[in-house]
């Protein structure tokens, strides 16, 4: 299949590329800064595009079957607009190209009220607002725009992300409650993703996903 990739440079966005890459697709990075793609193979392909300039975007998705944004920001705690900003113009690209799949990262915070345990509503919850709500926030928004599009959207909500090797196990809830969901490799988060990309199941549909 031929994936376009966006936040390829980040934790999670790499290990999609890399897999993506060991499973055999053709793979399009779009980075802004094309040197910052440290991963070199004869499948990949990295075009400089800035994510809040659709027209630039539209060049890394010709014939694309699917998109996988993994965008982020460093800054969690204050204000951005980096996830609902840049997945705007990434769903207005899309339908300019009309390429109908896409599939992005979002947190387990943002679940529904009645899909969390009593001490994830009373209290880790609550505390990781206060640490990272300003990138919270901006990610309720993201996942505002993509409900809005009719894209064929899959919107993966990772707990706690760790920087340990794939294990290819992992365990998902679509749209239910994931029971003592605390945390997951960003390698695992990442085959997720790619094993999604096909899963009419998984189509408009919110996706918890933990070890």
């Amino acid at each position: 299949m031929k994936l376009t990739v966006f936040g390829s440079t980040g934790g999670t966005g790499r290990q999609v590329v890399e897999q993506a890459l060991a499973n055999g697709h053709l793979i399009t990075a779009i980075a802004r800064e094309p040197k910052s793609v440290s991963i070199e193979h004869p499948n990949l392909t990295v075009v400089q595009g800035d994510v809040l300039e659709p027209s630039w975007l539209e060049a890394g998705m010709e014939h694309a079957d699917a998109v996988l944004s993994c965008l982020g920001t460093q800054d969690m705690r204050h204000a951005t607009t980096v996830y609902s900003q840049g997945t705007a113009a990434i769903a207005s690209a899309m339908t300019s190209m009309g390429v109908k799949r896409l599939i992005a990262i979002s947190a387990i915070p943002l679940s529904a009220r009645e899909l969390k345990s009593p001490l994830e509503r009373l209290v880790v919850h609550p505390m990781l607002y206060h640490f990272f709500g300003g990138g919270y926030d901006d990610m309720k928004r993201m996942e505002t725009e993509i409900e809005q599009t009719d894209l064929d959207w899959t919107i993966f909500r990772p707990t706690r992300l760790t920087n340990k090797a794939k294990t290819g196990k992992y365990r998902t809830a679509i749209n239910e409650p994931l029971k003592n969901a605390w945390s997951i490799s960003r390698a695992d988060v990442a085959c997720a993703m790619l094993e999604s990309v096909t899963d009419r199941a998984t189509y408009k549909q919110w996706v918890a996903v933990a070890h």
